[in-house]
């Protein structure tokens, strides 16, 4: 039996701001992590391809109010960071 991925060790480099932003982060990207092990059974953020990103982002939040999508952008870049990608993902909005 594995020990589950500790997104917070993860993320511990990249994260800064207050200590409020920090949790918001830390629970996003746990959120994001389930979602993503859910559809494509891949817990682990170093197996991620920018589009499970991408597909969170613009599938999965759909019923989200547009505040709410732009946090979960800031933390999906914030993970972008930490794997040392150069993605680039788009806010939409549909106002």
């Amino acid at each position: 039996m594995s020990k589950p991925f500790d997104m917070e060790l993860f993320l511990a480099g990249v994260l800064t701001g207050s200590h409020s932003t920090r949790q918001r982060h830390l629970r996003q990207a746990k959120a994001i992590q389930m979602a993503i092990a859910s559809r494509w059974h891949r817990d682990n953020p170093w197996t991620w391809q920018q589009k499970h990103l991408i597909w969170f982002l613009n599938l999965h939040l759909t019923q989200r109010t547009q505040p709410t999508r732009y946090y979960y952008l800031l933390t999906v870049q914030l993970v972008a960071i930490r794997l040392g990608k150069t993605w680039r993902f788009e806010r939409e909005d549909t106002r």
